[in-house]
């Protein structure tokens, strides 16, 4: 399955692809006017509609001897979807994990066990707000869903531009973190960590 899920999204098959993509944006901006129960009877209506033409056009192939009577979506029907009970226990276990783990992270940042932490965490509250006026969490969803299917294949495409990219972004973050810590510790040079460097002088 997972394989299965890292071929459509890095575009192994783009038709398919291309169908799951245009499904999932469609779907949700449909949501922007619809209910979802309309939605999803909408999309049920058409898909039954799709199939059973298909079985019906298939059928009449066969009683004309045009075909060979097989079922169009014998493929499908025979895929395999169930879960052992080991890989279902499996899956209940890591939700309840990540779960917990998300509640317990959740307590420490509202409860401050960590002051900086929270701070962090209330600015980006803050920052959500904003976002918030400008847009939904559906507005995010359909963001989200584009990006999941572009920026992997984009990145696997120009993955050393963007590595290089990062690391100078990074280099400049870990300047500005180097310059607040030093401020943070009464300022001052920092110190020579070449071999043989000047020692900072002592009063």
């Amino acid at each position: 399955m997972d394989s299965k899920v890292m071929d459509l999204i890095y575009w192994k098959d783009m038709e398919r692809t291309g169908m799951v993509l245009t499904g999932l944006v469609v779907g949700m901006l449909s949501l922007f006017q619809l209910s979802i129960i309309t939605v999803l009877s909408n999309i049920s209506l058409a898909v039954m509609c799709f199939t059973i033409s298909v079985r019906i056009y298939y059928q009449f192939l066969y009683i004309l001897n045009w075909g060979d009577g097989e079922h169009p979506f014998k493929s499908y029907m025979d895929m395999d979807i169930s879960l052992s009970g080991e890989q279902a226990q499996n899956h209940m276990r890591n939700i309840i994990v990540m779960t917990l783990s998300a509640v317990e992270t959740l307590r420490k940042l509202f409860l401050v066990a960590n002051l900086f932490d929270s701070l962090k965490f209330l600015f980006l509250m803050y920052l959500m707000t904003y976002l918030g006026a400008l847009c939904n969490g559906l507005t995010l969803v359909i963001v989200a869903v584009i990006a999941v299917f572009s920026l992997p294949l984009f990145y696997s495409r120009r993955q050393e531009q963007i590595d290089g990219l990062i690391a100078k972004i990074q280099d400049k973050i870990d300047s500005v973190r180097d310059t607040l810590r030093r401020l943070a510790h009464g300022g001052g040079p920092p110190p020579d960590t070449t071999p043989g460097g000047a020692k900072p002088k002592t009063q």
